[in-house]
């Protein structure tokens, strides 16, 4: 149950107690139990916002750890057609805590890497001279992401694809400007992205990925 509220959180929101406990298929009671001890344990924060306490991930960190727990896990198995069309979604397009996650995040970073705007080293990318340049174009505000107190341009291996995608404080630049843009637009109740038809139009124009 708690591996299921962890993952709830990926999305980097704050959601209520009573969402946690249906997403986890938990009583309220139950649920309310293994939120204090989540809280306790430093894995997750909480806040009182009128009669209702919301809850968060602690830190990027957390969500980095969790995710490649993830990716090294044994896949669930789908039991229901409402189960695999989620996982489809996600899959597709998704939030990694703060930054774009899934095919399309993988997409992204593989046409970043082919343009030489960022490169792999160990478990960081490095940022070219030619890279700022293209994310500033973009609108990306590279600067404001290089000072935060963080890691910049973290590689973070996909739950799903296996295969690394761009996190740090800059992949979570990109992202914020993805859906100020409304190139994309967040799920209500998952971490799922639904990438608009202006999106679909500035993946093709600036990075190459076509989106059906």
């Amino acid at each position: 149950m708690r591996a299921r509220i962890l993952f709830a959180l990926l999305d980097g929101r704050e959601i209520p107690a009573s969402e946690l406990a249906a997403r986890a298929n938990a009583s309220a009671q139950s649920a309310s139990g293994h939120l204090r001890k989540l809280v306790a344990g430093g894995l997750i924060v909480t806040r009182a916002a009128g009669r209702q306490r919301l809850f968060h991930l602690a830190s990027p960190q957390i969500a980095h750890a969790i995710e490649i727990l993830g990716s090294i896990a044994p896949v669930a198995p789908i039991v229901s057609l409402r189960q695999h069309t989620t996982m489809q979604r996600l899959r597709e397009a998704r939030s990694c805590y703060d930054h774009f996650a899934g095919r399309l995040g993988v997409a992204i970073t593989e046409s970043l890497t082919r343009k030489g705007a960022i490169e792999l080293c160990s478990d960081e990318f490095t940022l070219s001279t030619a890279g700022r340049r293209l994310l500033t174009r973009i609108g990306v505000d590279v600067d404001a992401a290089e000072i935060q107190r963080r890691s910049f341009a973290r590689a973070c291996i996909d739950w799903t694809e296996r295969r690394p995608h761009l996190a740090g404080s800059l992949g979570a630049a990109l992202l914020s400007h993805a859906v100020a843009e409304r190139w994309v637009r967040r799920h209500p109740s998952e971490r799922s992205l639904q990438v608009t038809s202006e999106g679909k139009d500035a993946l093709k124009t600036l990075f190459g990925i076509q989106v059906a």
